[in-house]
């Protein structure tokens, strides 16, 4: 694999979990977002899903976000009869939406996003050194 591969694939991985890190900030944010209408549904969690894409033009396989979908679970009822969203008995659905997960989640993405910036890092490292070898 030349330099320019590496860096192709690298900067798709760049992409595909910055994409999964704005897409894990967004559930952080409505980790508490309950429904404004009685009977309403809150906020439901969102998950990226990835797939590999050949790409001739560097003949190799990269990494794309496939789609953002729903992440499943069960909403959690809380006794709220103050707010908006709730319904006859006072219980409010909550998002499914659990912060410890999110931030693993999030941790993992942070890694494999540094891991991608470090060997971009390496590589235009080995490109100024092979200029400044051809230079002598």
């Amino acid at each position: 694999m030349d330099l320019q591969t590496s860096l192709q694939l690298s900067f798709a991985g760049m992409s595909a979990q910055g994409t999964r890190l704005r897409v894990i900030a967004e559930n952080l944010a409505n980790a508490d977002s309950t429904a404004q209408t009685p009977g309403g549904e809150p906020y439901q969690r969102q998950v990226v899903t990835f797939k590999g894409v050949l790409d001739r033009s560097i003949g190799a396989t990269s990494v794309k976000v496939a789609r953002i979908m729903p992440g499943g679970g069960t909403f959690q009822r809380k006794y709220d009869p103050g707010n908006p969203g709730a319904d006859a008995e006072g219980y409010v659905l909550m998002p499914n939406v659990n912060p410890l997960m999110e931030l693993m989640d999030m941790r993992e993405a942070q890694r494999s996003y540094q891991a991608n910036l470090d060997t971009i890092t390496a590589a235009k490292s080995m490109i100024s050194r092979t200029i400044d070898l051809l230079r002598s």
